[in-house]
């Protein structure tokens, strides 16, 4: 590795499996300290050890200002600063308009809106002048998406976030992006097909029909994207939304 994240100590939301755990490794690999949270003790350990040295696991909802505390107090005594935030944690469930319920939207918009509001704003005291935000989007904030519409807007929200938040810590140079993967083989994608894998085949064989490379994407092709935005490589890159996505947010 090239050692792009070197000396770095870098929080990210979410890292137990899929896209936050290939970051994660990246990270680390670029010579960054990592942060990880999760919600379930058992699945952060695992992580933490398939990290490997580097990363320290925090168990934490991003939905729960508490948590966040006990997030940040960790990191304070532990490190003192933050110069990568990955705002990861997130995830949503598929209902049509018609039987959309309030619990779905809470639960959607708390993790996706809620969570990612309050993981930044609460970071703010340990986040370094010139630091990166890496916001996690996602293509459904562009596109139409059918029984999909309540994550769609809550990502679209988080698209709005960066937009407006790069003025408002623009006298600190701290850049803000959203990046917005497509159809990723995760278990969080995979699991909206239900627990029979010739249903979750089914759902990434017909995802990959709609992208312009014919495959979905990898979590390490999200994560070799993120480290781009974390490092000095994207030192002039700010407010921008990054689709790593085969095409599909582009046709």
């Amino acid at each position: 590795m090239s050692q792009k994240l070197n000396g770095k100590i870098a929080v990210l939301t979410g890292g137990t499996s899929g896209i936050g755990l290939a970051t994660a490794k990246r990270f680390v690999a670029e010579g960054a300290q990592v942060f990880i949270t999760g919600r379930r003790k058992a699945e952060l350990d695992a992580a933490v050890t398939a990290i490997g040295r580097g990363a320290t696991g925090v168990q934490a909802d991003a939905s729960k200002l508490s948590d966040l505390d006990l997030l940040y107090q960790t990191v304070k005594a532990d490190a003192g600063r933050i110069d990568v935030l990955f705002v990861n944690a997130g995830g949503g469930s598929m209902l049509p308009l018609g039987q959309i319920t309030e619990q779905q939207y809470a639960d959607t918009f708390d993790r996706n809106v809620k969570g990612v509001l309050f993981t930044v704003q609460k970071a703010l005291p340990l986040i370094q002048d010139s630091a990166s935000i890496i916001l996690t989007g996602s293509t459904a904030g562009t596109e139409g998406t059918a029984a999909f519409s309540v994550y769609a807007a809550s990502k679209a929200a988080v698209r709005s976030f960066a937009r407006n938040w790069i003025l408002d810590l623009k006298e600190r140079r701290v850049r803000i992006n959203t990046l917005s993967p497509g159809a990723t083989k995760t278990p969080g994608l995979v699991e909206l097909a239900g627990p029979d894998p010739a249903q979750q085949q089914g759902l990434l064989d017909y995802l990959a029909s709609r992208i312009p490379m014919g495959r979905v994407g990898e979590p390490d092709e999200i994560a070799k994207a993120a480290v781009f935005l974390a490092s000095d490589d994207a030192s002039f890159v700010n407010g921008i939304e990054l689709f790593v996505d085969g095409g599909q947010a582009q046709i």
